[in-house]
């Protein structure tokens, strides 16, 4: 299992009350400072991972992490999905979600919902498929939140994961050290409410379990025909799965 990296870590709060807080904070400045950070590349590999979904023709789709609600709102353009729900630990970054799911005009077919990932409120065999983008390294109990995404998940349906990576190449592997150690904290000090949010966000995403590692928790948990697509040199991956 990875470390477990906190926003504070001298604070006393579990990881999922630290990162609740900590995104209902930034939940006004993180769409911005989200295509800064990225340079906005972040919005082609969310299209990546709309273009697998939507090629399984789901009729009920969960975004869990969702945020803002970018992801979902590319889902409900490019699927014909009856059922849509963006679920997210965060009121605050819901809130700005339901404004731009609201400005789409897609109040009807998205719903966006306050949640838990590691403890679902819906049936098993709930959903055709799910994503999560930029939210597993949040989870507090990955196995757990991952086991909850299958257990809700109908069989033969799709797991979609975009999350941060590390390029093993050089001069890309050099260049996101030097740029997620420094640049991402210092962007973040500028322009947050939270100082410490985007030297949490970069240093989670240096612990994280990507790659091999990653898969194998996959596997451990229950999935199956796993398959990985590495993005701009692997500076993020994205992970298929199958229930």
């Amino acid at each position: 299992m990875s470390e477990q990296v906190k926003p504070n870590q001298k604070n006393a709060a579990g990881k999922k009350q630290q990162v609740t807080q900590m995104f209902d904070t930034i939940s006004g400045e993180y769409d911005g400072l989200n295509r800064m950070i990225s340079l906005g590349l972040d919005q082609k590999w969310r299209d990546n991972v709309v273009e697998m979904v939507a090629a399984t023709n789901p009729d009920s789709i969960m975004d869990i992490a969702t945020g803002t609600g970018d992801l979902v709102i590319k889902m409900a353009h490019k699927t014909k999905a009856s059922r849509l729900v963006g679920l997210d630990i965060s009121s605050g970054m819901l809130e700005v979600g339901k404004i731009k799911v609201k400005q789409e005009e897609l109040n009807k077919r998205i719903e966006m919902v306050l949640g838990d990932s590691e403890n679902l409120q819906f049936d098993n065999d709930t959903f055709d498929a799910i994503t999560v983008s930029y939210g597993v390294r949040n989870f507090e109990d990955l196995e757990k939140g991952l086991s909850e995404i299958l257990r809700v998940l109908k069989p033969g349906g799709i797991l979609v994961v975009l999350e941060t990576s590390v390029p093993q190449k050089f001069p890309f592997k050099q260049g996101y050290y030097v740029y997620s150690n420094l640049v991402v904290p210092t962007l973040g000090k500028l322009f947050s409410k939270d100082r410490s949010a985007y030297s949490y966000l970069s240093e989670s995403a240096s612990k994280f379990p990507y790659g091999e590692r990653f898969n194998n928790i996959l596997i451990k948990v229950g999935f199956k025909d796993i398959e990985n697509y590495l993005q701009f040199h692997g500076a993020s991956t994205i992970y298929r799965a199958i229930k």
